[in-house]
């Protein structure tokens, strides 16, 4: 049991730390505190035990796979992420320059998908089913893992969009960055479920050329400067 249980999370978090790699280096002209990236990845991690008891609530009053169910499980991981995100180091004096939001945003949401693949992952390890193992994990890596980094990424462009403006004016753009987050994500389920065999590659394509404008993003976030108020 203690064996696959490691597995599991080495399946789950190794997967995460790889991207978490990857979207560091947007950031590696003034990188964050080491302390603060680690805190926030395990907090994103620990969202995920948070958000369960909700979600288990949700399935107590609406059928799982119904409309309102999935707007709902995703809105509670859209909120448990910023959560993450903002006890981690959107509220420490290192978030100093606008492209800081999104490296915290999207290192919760690394986190998140960490602990969220490795109990995906850990039921074929614990049945010794090898090739369900490797196709959840390589299903999680290039699909979950994309839909959650580009939805938390969606609220740290928002924070970064404002982040020489008012404190009202963060407000409002931060609360339409978690709407459009809860939005993208859902629609994501939406058409993986009913869709049939369409489903699958359209979120995929969707997902992927969101992840694609996010990257772009990041570079229109690096040239903002205090007098410019707009991307």
């Amino acid at each position: 049991m203690a064996s696959e249980v490691t597995y599991a999370l080495l399946a789950g978090v190794l997967p995460a730390l790889l991207w978490l790699s990857f979207w560091l280096r947007e950031d590696r002209k003034n990188p964050e505190p080491d302390n603060l990236i680690l805190k926030t990845f395990f907090l994103g991690m620990l969202a995920v035990l948070l958000v369960l008891p909700f979600q288990k609530g949700v399935e107590m009053f609406f059928p799982s796979l119904s409309f309102i169910a999935i707007i709902l499980w995703a809105a509670s991981e859209e909120v448990f992420k910023f959560i993450a995100g903002y006890f981690g180091g959107l509220h420490s004096v290192e978030d100093n320059e606008p492209i800081d939001p999104m490296i915290y945003m999207v290192t919760a949401a690394l986190g998140f998908v960490a602990m969220e693949n490795t109990f995906f992952i850990f039921s074929p390890i614990q049945a010794h089913d090898l090739s369900q193992t490797i196709l959840t994990g390589n299903f999680r890596f290039i699909g979950a893992s994309i839909l959650h980094v580009v939805a938390s990424g969606l609220v740290g462009v928002g924070l970064a969009s404002t982040f020489y403006q008012t404190r009202s004016e963060k407000f409002k753009q931060t609360l339409l960055a978690l709407t459009g987050a809860v939005i993208l994500h859902s629609a994501f389920n939406l058409i993986i479920i009913h869709l049939d065999s369409w489903g699958l590659p359209l979120a995929f394509v969707i997902i992927w050329v969101a992840a694609a404008l996010l990257l772009l993003t990041f570079e229109k976030i690096k040239l903002l400067r205090p007098n410019a108020t707009r991307l």
